[in-house]
């Protein structure tokens, strides 16, 4: 059975947005942090990991959410272009995303997929835990999602969580995986 475009919706840093890599290039070009490698991320949370200072981190943090960075912020291999054919089945595209606010990342996501605003839909929930409430409110079945806690929580809702693998969600979960947006593509039904 594949996933009707109709009810999916993704994620956006970690699934469409290589933020972990603009994070690393910010830390190491600006703060001279150059002992974190992506593979080795292995926890969402860098202070909880030990890896980075609490200060350091949220100053890079800001940076990537106000737009205040001198780095390119790259796609995830493949996401423009499967999301470029699934919005042309089925527009607009649903995002939602625990950042504060849309603004930014609209913008950038438009570019990168090379279409107007009024082809995607992005939807800032401020936190993690919001985002549940968004998706049951839009009659999302499916949602792709890089963070393992918020897959938990989806899955509890009645959302099915479909897991975009990364090196900080490879704990034990019950939830179908992709590593790539060729899987990903595989699973929805592009009819």
């Amino acid at each position: 059975m594949k996933i009707d475009p109709k009810g999916l919706a993704f994620d956006i840093d970690g699934v469409v947005a290589d933020t972990m890599s603009l994070f690393l290039a910010i830390a190491e070009k600006e703060f001279g942090i150059r002992h974190i490698r992506y593979e080795e991320i292995t926890d969402y949370s860098l202070v909880e990991a030990a890896v980075i200072d609490h200060g350091v981190m949220w100053e890079i943090i800001l940076r990537i959410l106000e737009g205040r960075y001198n780095h390119p912020l790259a796609p995830i291999d493949g996401a423009p272009e499967v999301l470029r054919r699934l919005n042309g089945i089925c527009s607009p595209t649903l995002f939602v995303t625990a950042r504060p606010e849309a603004g930014h990342i609209t913008g950038w996501m438009c570019e990168v997929l090379q279409t107007g605003r009024e082809c995607i839909e992005v939807v800032a929930t401020g936190s993690f835990e919001n985002k549940q409430e968004v998706l049951e409110k839009r009659n999302i079945t499916h949602f792709v999602e890089d963070r393992l806690e918020t897959c938990f929580m989806l899955a509890k809702a009645g959302i099915t969580p479909i897991v975009f693998r990364q090196p900080w969600n490879r704990k034990s979960h019950p939830f179908v995986e992709v590593g790539n947006w060729g899987e990903l593509e595989a699973l929805i039904s592009m009819e």
